[in-house]
């Protein structure tokens, strides 16, 4: 059986990767750090079954796999609570509990050997348990005197701080939030935004173009706004980007 390990962060492929190598009749057809070059390597590879995460930058599990064609058998890996593990259990979908124990790897894999796991309806069941909370947490909430204006995240080209306030621009007029760019940056790092500049929260999707200079750059977002970019930023931007 040939596993593709698709997970963002290095630790948490590295771990699986390990474990993996202590499975007989197990090897590993490779590795992705994102959805978009997961999608690649089950194209180019073939694995039997894919280690898949749910969280990840540009192109997120469910989304992989909801819009992948010919997927081989997926095994989520979750990092939700004991709610979401029992609704798992009662509808005997596979998923791998974060942190992933070694003997729970190998119970899942021997499911997807014996046939047992049907991926379109492990899709179907995880976006009914992800899609509340991943509504929630792009949900942008606005205060105005005493009315509250909801946006979605989704919505929204940039953030940027002013003063003690995250700005944001929505159909022509600025919005304040009390929240800190820092709490926005780790609340809408699912859905593409990338911290740029200090000052600087922008979504990958809405970058048309990006001038690099000697102090950083300036990139361009669909609305027509434009963004700064520091020295120190300008590396891993280009590289979300895949300019490098």
């Amino acid at each position: 059986m040939r596993v593709l390990v698709v997970d963002d962060e290095p630790v948490a492929r590295r771990r699986l990767i390990r474990m993996l190598a202590r499975i007989d009749g197990v090897e590993l057809a490779g590795e992705a750090g994102d959805g978009q070059q997961a999608r690649e390597q089950i194209a180019a590879l073939s694995p039997d079954v894919v280690l898949l995460d749910i969280h990840m930058p540009r192109l997120d599990g469910l989304t992989l796999a909801r819009t992948t064609p010919d997927l081989p058998p997926v095994i989520f890996t979750t990092a939700y609570d004991q709610h979401a593990v029992d609704a798992f259990e009662v509808s005997a979908v596979d998923y791998l509990m974060k942190p992933i124990k070694q003997a729970r790897l190998e119970q899942a894999l021997a499911k997807v050997r014996r046939g047992d796991v049907d991926p379109g309806r492990i899709v179907g069941l995880l976006e009914r348990l992800v899609e509340p909370d991943r509504k929630a947490a792009s949900r942008i909430v606005a205060r105005e005197g005493d009315l509250l204006r909801m946006f979605d995240a989704r919505d929204i080209a940039r953030f940027y701080a002013a003063d003690k306030y995250a700005v944001f621009v929505s159909q022509g007029r600025e919005y304040l939030l009390e929240e800190s760019l820092s709490s926005l940056e780790e609340r809408l790092r699912p859905f593409d935004f990338v911290r740029v500049h200090r000052g600087e929260l922008i979504c990958l999707d809405q970058v048309v173009s990006l001038r690099a200079d000697g102090s950083g750059g300036v990139v361009e977002l669909r609305d027509g706004q434009m963004a700064r970019v520091s020295r120190r930023h300008l590396p891993a931007l280009k590289r979300a980007l895949r300019l490098e």
